[in-house]
């Protein structure tokens, strides 16, 4: 919850942050400025992905978790004590950059952590259902955020929160910080884990054996990751300041209705991760990706025609039931994928590539697109092309709900394996 309030209250200042960083005449310009920033702490996320998933792959989930909570603290809490570019000049978005590529590289190897963690825990048969909880989490940091933003546009005036008020979002990150070191490191080490480190099938390097036997899964992995990133990012974190930007809803209606959404999001990622236990992961994707396709554009019409806080909750509201079909059974589906001794590293990579295309680039293409088209419907397009690519990832996908997780020597786990030579 923490790391990935850290990570999205970035999105939510947006449009403070162009002002203070990326000053232009124009309010589309600067905006698309942050966002291309945003965008930048996601080309991180696979150098974090190889980085920490290779240590935790070869010294264990709980130390590598412990160190990403420490890295995205730092980074921004940095971000809150930035001067901005009226005081230092060009030297400021540069350091905002370099602030967000280490908030970038901490959540490349958070997710796919926090992934194995829960999984490797989890009993055959529970996996969609207590894996759905790192999900669920992901929800709160996003209503956590909401809340904060919420809070500070409604209690200060414009003037102030423009001013200063922005960075008490990223000093907050900063101070909770250290309650998530805490609880991380009062934690054991996966029973998996620790199966494998005892026969020795722990490897030096792991990406070499992902990249060598398992390049098939990997392929598959960041398939079935793209569409879920995609509505993430467009309809929950780039909708806010779309809705303030061109249809002049007032920036706390939009984080209210994020809010809202942000529910349904944590109410239902449960729900969705048991039913896959029942009737299997693929179905539930499936599903997803074919509601997706042919939802986009009317939820996008339904918003643009009632631009008003109504048709953004219900838009928003039916995103997020889209959102948690993916992600109630996304983090067991990953982790099958792969055996211990590569998992931590294999689904952080395909995750994290996922996310770096066609999450973190979303905000700023769904911008560009309406730029570019004068049409606030073309993000829908964006979305349906997503859609597409994950129903056919999910054909190639290893459905394991009701079988043990793969371990190394299993053949079963992946048809498509080939010896590494």
């Amino acid at each position: 919850m923490f790391e990935i309030y850290d990570f999205l209250i970035y999105a939510f200042m947006a449009a403070p942050l162009a002002r203070a960083f990326f000053p232009s005449s124009d309010p589309m310009v600067g905006l698309l400025s942050t966002f291309a920033t945003f965008a930048v702490g996601f080309f991180m996320r696979p150098v974090g992905a190889i980085v920490i998933g290779s240590y935790g792959d070869r010294h264990g989930r709980r130390a590598a978790l412990v160190m990403t909570i420490g890295l995205m603290a730092a980074g921004t809490g940095a971000i809150g004590l930035l001067p901005t570019y009226a005081t230092l000049g060009v030297a400021a978005p540069i350091m905002l950059v370099l602030c967000r590529m280490a908030q970038g590289f901490s959540t490349g190897g958070e997710w796919g952590g926090a992934a194995a963690f829960l999984v490797e825990y989890a009993p055959s048969g529970k996996r969609g259902w207590i894996s759905s909880f790192q999900q669920a989490a992901t929800a709160l940091g996003l209503l956590f955020a909401t809340l904060v933003s919420y809070l500070l546009t409604t209690v200060l005036e414009p003037e102030a929160f423009s001013a200063w008020g922005w960075r008490l979002a990223f000093l907050l990150g900063f101070v909770l910080g250290p309650v998530g070191h805490y609880l991380r490191t009062h934690a054991h080490e996966t029973p998996s884990f620790e199966r494998a480190a005892g026969k020795r099938e722990v490897v030096d390097s792991p990406l070499r054996v992902a990249f060598g036997a398992y390049r098939r899964p990997l392929l598959v992995g960041f398939g079935i990751s793209i569409c879920a990133c995609a509505i993430n990012y467009i309809f929950l974190v780039f909708f806010p300041s779309f809705a303030q930007q061109q249809l002049k809803i007032p920036a706390s209606t939009t984080f209210l209705s994020t809010a809202i959404s942000g529910i349904v999001y944590l109410v239902l990622s449960p729900l969705m991760g048991a039913l896959s236990d029942r009737v299997g992961r693929r179905p539930v994707f499936l599903a997803a990706s074919v509601l997706s396709g042919i939802g986009a554009y009317p939820l996008f019409l339904l918003v643009v025609s009632i631009p008003s806080a109504a048709g953004l909750i219900l838009t928003q509201a039916l995103a997020s039931v889209l959102l948690s079909m993916f992600c109630g059974p996304l983090c067991a589906i990953l982790s099958e994928q792969f055996p211990t001794r590569i998992r931590y590293s294999a689904l952080s990579i395909s995750y994290g590539l996922a996310v770096t295309i066609f999450g973190g680039l979303a905000p700023y293409f769904s911008a560009h697109l309406v730029q570019l088209t004068a049409n606030p419907l073309a993000p829908a397009l964006y979305v349906t092309l997503t859609a597409v690519l994950t129903f056919a990832a999910t054909l190639f996908a290893q459905d394991r709900a009701n079988l043990p997780l793969p371990e190394e020597g299993d053949r079963s786990a992946d048809p498509f394996i080939t010896e590494a030579r």
